[in-house]
């Protein structure tokens, strides 16, 4: 009972608070307390969104691919250079910091130089998208390289297990959790980082329609595409959760007992 009433409380919350942003939205577009064209209601926005749905998906689709390609290459990037860093200290003591520098920049203004370098294709938007995302999952994997415990490395050794069998038996298992964080923080950047990059040059996809709507004064179309970005950012994120449940399962039935005896681990 405990445990059910737990899961009921963890999904009401959230929808409660939905809905009370919703209502107070709503509030303030019915009051006219914020003029129409500044805030359009919510029925304006879901009507919107049915409209021109089919355009919205056309575009939602451009963007999803851009963001994921960049993820996967992100993530595959981030995971060399992990392993590199943590298998070479001088590696970590000289890249790092380039790591740091390329995070304080702001990325509206690497785009323009991305599309004068790539063109209007999906490359310069790909591009973004890695540099955005590379950096948490980089950061966590080494967090948790370093994480493994020493005295187990220590008995592999003692056993004469090679480097590779430490890093897969030990160092990986240790790193997983660190991985997904920094993974899920990722997939959270890489629509905005691929719709961003649209904005400033491009054909198809969400930052391009973003630009059409705007110069229209079509604002409600631009909180349907805010709505959406909002929703594909929440299913990849979904997604990752998914993919982590699946690939380290002890972490969940953990976090079920911890649930239940009301301990956080």
């Amino acid at each position: 009972m405990k445990e059910r009433s737990g899961s009921i409380r963890a999904k009401l919350l959230p929808a409660g608070a939905f809905c009370l942003i919703i209502m107070i939205w709503w509030g303030l577009s019915a009051s006219g307390a914020v003029p129409g064209y500044m805030l359009p209601s919510p029925a304006d926005v879901a009507g919107a969104f049915i409209r021109d749905f089919s355009n919205l998906m056309t575009h939602a689709v451009v963007s999803v691919r851009e963001a994921v390609y960049g993820l996967l290459i992100g993530a595959a990037l981030a995971f060399v250079l992990a392993c590199v860093m943590d298998r070479f200290l001088m590696m970590e003591e000289a890249v790092m910091p380039l790591l740091v520098v390329t995070q304080t920049i702001p990325t509206i203004a690497i785009a323009p130089l991305l599309v004068l370098w790539m063109g209007f294709g999906m490359e310069p938007k790909i591009t973004l998208v890695v540099i955005t995302t590379f950096f948490p999952i980089a950061v966590g994997l080494l967090d948790g390289f370093k994480s493994a415990d020493p005295d187990t490395i220590a008995l592999l050794r003692s056993m004469n297990a090679t480097r590779l069998q430490i890093f897969r038996h030990i160092k990986m298992a240790a790193a997983l959790p660190y991985f997904f964080s920094g993974l899920r923080i990722s997939a959270s950047y890489a629509v905005v980082a691929a719709v961003i990059s649209e904005w400033l040059g491009g054909f198809e996809g969400l930052g391009v329609y973003m630009t059409r709507v705007r110069k229209a004064f079509a604002f409600d179309k631009m909180f349907a595409v805010i709505l959406l970005i909002v929703l594909v950012s929440l299913l990849l994120m979904i997604a990752v959760n998914l993919i982590r449940n699946l690939s380290m399962p002890w972490l969940k039935y953990r976090s079920e007992k911890a649930g239940q005896t009301g301990w956080r681990q």
